[in-house]
C-alpha cells in the first residue's frame, strides 16, 4: 500500500483565497451652499468609511439652478472605488453621509443644502435607481457636473453617447462668469495637494 504524502488542502481553501469580485467605480457628483468650505471635504472624508477615494476634482462655484434666490453652491467631482452596488451606495453611504452632515429634503429639490451627492456614472452601467437614470443625464447637461468629472476620469466613455467626458466638458465655458475655480478649497489629501 502506498501513502500518499501530499498534504490535502481544506475544501475551503480555496474559496478564501479566490479574489474578492472587482469593485465598482462610482463617479460622483458633490455639492453644497449650506458651509460648502466645511461639508464638501467632510463628505469626501466620509466616503472612505464605504470604499476608497481614488480622485476628486478642483472645487468649482456656480450660481443655483432652480431656485436662485439663495447662496452659491461649490461643486466637485470623486472618482469612489467600492463594493457596495450603486443601489447599496445610494442608501447606505450616501444616504448615512448625507444625514450626518444635516441635509434635510423638502418639497423644493432645488432648496438650500448642507450636501447632496448624487451617482453620475456607475461603472459602465446604464440603470434605473429609485428615479433617477444611470448614467445621470445632467453629464450631458450641466458644467458644473461635466467638468468636474472630466477632471478626475478624462477618458472615460459614456456608455450611451461614446464620447469621452474630456469631450462632453469642453463643450462647455469655463471662462463665463458662471462658474469660477475654487483653489482656497481643497478635498486636499486626494488632490495631491
Amino acid at each position: 500500500m502506498t501513502s500518499d504524502t501530499r498534504k490535502t488542502q481544506p475544501a475551503n481553501l480555496v474559496t478564501r483565497l479566490a479574489p474578492s469580485p472587482a469593485p465598482n467605480l462610482a463617479y460622483l457628483s458633490l455639492g453644497s451652499n449650506i458651509e460648502p468650505e466645511r461639508n464638501l471635504p467632510a463628505a469626501v472624508s466620509q466616503l472612505d468609511q464605504f470604499g476608497r477615494v481614488r480622485a476628486v476634482s478642483s472645487v468649482w462655484e456656480t450660481p443655483p439652478v432652480g431656485f436662485s434666490d439663495q447662496p452659491n453652491f461649490l461643486n466637485a467631482a470623486v472618482l469612489f472605488e467600492t463594493h457596495l452596488s450603486a443601489q447599496a451606495l445610494r442608501e447606505e453611504a450616501i444616504g448615512t453621509i448625507e444625514a450626518a452632515l444635516g441635509r434635510v429634503r423638502t418639497e423644493n429639490k432645488n432648496a438650500p443644502r448642507t450636501i447632496d451627492i448624487d451617482i453620475m456614472l456607475f461603472n459602465q452601467d446604464i440603470i434605473q435607481l429609485e428615479g433617477r437614470r444611470i448614467p445621470d443625464p445632467e453629464v450631458l447637461e450641466r458644467s458644473f457636473v461635466a467638468i468636474p468629472l472630466a477632471e478626475i476620469a478624462p477618458d472615460y466613455v459614456h456608455p450611451e453617447t461614446g464620447q469621452t467626458l474630456k469631450d462632453i466638458a469642453s463643450q462647455f465655458d469655463t471662462t463665463s462668469a458662471d462658474m469660477a475655480r475654487r483653489d482656497d478649497v481643497r478635498l486636499a489629501k486626494y488632490t495631491g495637494q
